[in-house]
């Protein structure tokens, strides 16, 4: 398994939010980029990066992106408002490994399908979850649909993975719901990435014995609930400090 910072973007900077309410900044850091370097840093070697302004329809941060990709020379994945072809391959032009494809996904099978079948290996959906319900627009709306139908629905597609995020626990280090997101692993045919409430090494072991293919941290790495240099030396990809 590999442990992945999540550095989400919003007006600018670098935040965390509890809930993934806008209005519930627990984090706030003025240059995303210097974040990326330092996560970089102390040996994490991959990364989570998340546009939550382009997610929720109030603005953009492709700029920011850019230089996040510029200051992490390693394997970086970028979700947030990909819901067209024409920003779909401008992300994947700027340079990162992956995108992450989450609200269209859900409602446009056929658009889905068309962008993994020109993009192999590229394309991460996100099942952004509330209970076992698939969510949809910036986790805003619920979608009807349920997570483990959904999932294994995706089972044909060359998708580069999933990532489930839990919405209830995202920033309220309150650990993970372990059952839940071991039935998710369970049902995928593809790599899994879990998100959401993960807060100790302990709900990383239960992960890692899960089968879970990554882990996105957020809140918890950066209040110090988990020491980074700890998840990194076991999770982060590589021990080297090297910078970029």
């Amino acid at each position: 398994m590999i442990a992945v910072p999540a550095v989400d973007l919003k007006g600018g900077r670098c935040v965390q939010l509890v809930g993934g309410r806008p209005d519930d900044e627990r984090v706030s850091l003025p240059s995303p980029a210097a974040v990326a370097r330092r996560w970089w840093n102390l040996g994490f070697r991959h990364l989570h990066v998340v546009d939550l302004d382009a997610a929720l329809g109030t603005g953009d941060n492709r700029g920011r992106i850019d230089e996040v990709i510029e200051a992490f020379d390693a394997d970086i994945q970028v979700g947030g408002g990909i819901r067209d072809d024409e920003r779909a391959d401008a992300v994947l032009a700027a340079g990162p490994d992956r995108i992450v494809v989450g609200t269209r996904a859900v409602d446009d099978r056929d658009w889905l399908e068309a962008l993994a079948d020109r993009h192999p290996g590229r394309v991460v959906v996100a099942a952004d979850v509330r209970g076992d319900t698939v969510l949809r627009k910036g986790w805003t709306e619920g979608s009807g649909l349920k997570v483990g139908d959904f999932v294994r629905s995706l089972t044909p597609l060359p998708l580069a993975g999933i990532l489930c995020t839990d919405v209830g626990r995202e920033g309220r280090l309150q650990g993970i719901d372990a059952a839940a997101m071991s039935a998710v692993i369970e049902a995928s045919d593809h790599p899994v990435w879990i998100s959401g409430g993960i807060t100790t090494l302990d709900d990383l072991d239960t992960l890692d014995r899960a089968g879970a293919h990554g882990a996105v941290l957020g809140m918890a790495i950066y209040t110090g609930s988990l020491r980074p240099t700890d998840v990194a030396e076991r999770w982060g990809g590589h021990n080297a400090l090297e910078s970029p």
